[in-house]
Parts: C-alpha cells; structure tokens; sequence
C-alpha cells in the first residue's frame, strides 16, 4: 500500500463517491436503484450549515480514488454510545486484494477508539461471499439472529398514511 492513502473525502471528491456507488449497485445487480445525484452527496456530506448527514473515507491509488466508505453515526441505546454504521465499503475490482479493504475498515475501527463509539456495523447480502470472507477474516462477526427490514417505495407511503 505504499502508493496507497486512505483520507477523508472532499467536496471535489463527489463525483468519484457517485461513481463508486454506481459501480457497487452494479455489482450488487441493482444498477437501477443507484439514483443519488451529486447534489444530495454534497449536501448530506458537505452540508452549508448543520452537521453532515453522513461521512467517507476515500482510498486514493497512484492519485485517483478508487476505494470509499460512506458512513455515518448511529447510537446503541444499550450501551448508550455512539457507533459507525458502515453503509458502503467498495474498492474497484482490480485494486482488490491492496490492503485498500483493510485500510479503509481500520480507519473506521480507529475513529470508533479514538471516539470512546462502541459498534462499528453494516451488512452485506448473503450471496456475497468474498465480502463475507473478508470481513470474517478480520474478526467481524455475523448476527445470524437478526433480520434487517426495510419500509420504502408504496409501503413507506402507505404506512405514513395521508
């Protein structure tokens, strides 16, 4: 990784963030659902007042990005600490196997430790098992006994009523 940096994202960096994303939903076989635009990552990562929505790191390679991880706070109401909720790790397929992966998911761990956060969490479909492999290969384990859900589309609508 000597060519390689891993540091926070700018505002300059938004387009790469976009097509990183682009690529992952690709990879994940939902190209169609990747329809965040530049303008709504600047203004959840780079907001012109409050806090940001969210937050990435950027794996540069011989001075282009090629590796993100978008993140943002969450809270653990049993331990009463904040955590990371990693929702997108993705390095470019040919940079696989760099260390870029591993940078990127200690630099997470470290702002956990150095901000007394307790959790650092995200999920990854089933059928991805290189992801898996890799994660478990750095100690992270699966709770098998929980179930994500999600409301959206029609059923957000319908639920939050007229």
């Amino acid at each position: 990784m000597s060519d390689s940096q891993i540091r926070e994202a700018t505002a300059a960096d938004v387009p790469d963030l976009i097509r990183l994303v682009q690529e992952l939903a690709t990879y994940e076989k939902e190209p169609e659902s990747a329809t965040a635009t530049p303008e709504q990552f600047r203004d959840a990562l780079f907001p012109a007042q409050g806090d940001p929505t969210a937050y990435a790191l950027v794996g540069v390679r011989e001075g282009r990005i090629v590796a993100m991880a978008l993140w943002f706070r969450s809270f653990s109401t049993w331990t009463g600490q904040a955590g990371i909720w990693l929702e997108d790790l993705f390095v470019e397929p040919e940079h696989r196997g760099d260390g870029l992966g591993k940078a990127l998911l200690a630099r997470l761990a470290q702002l956990c430790v150095e901000r007394g956060w307790t959790r650092l969490e995200w999920s990854v479909l089933d059928w991805n098992t290189p992801s898996i492999d890799f994660y478990r290969a750095h100690d992270a384990r699966s709770l098998d006994d929980w179930t994500t859900f999600r409301l959206d589309g029609d059923a957000l609508s319908r639920l939050a009523g007229p």
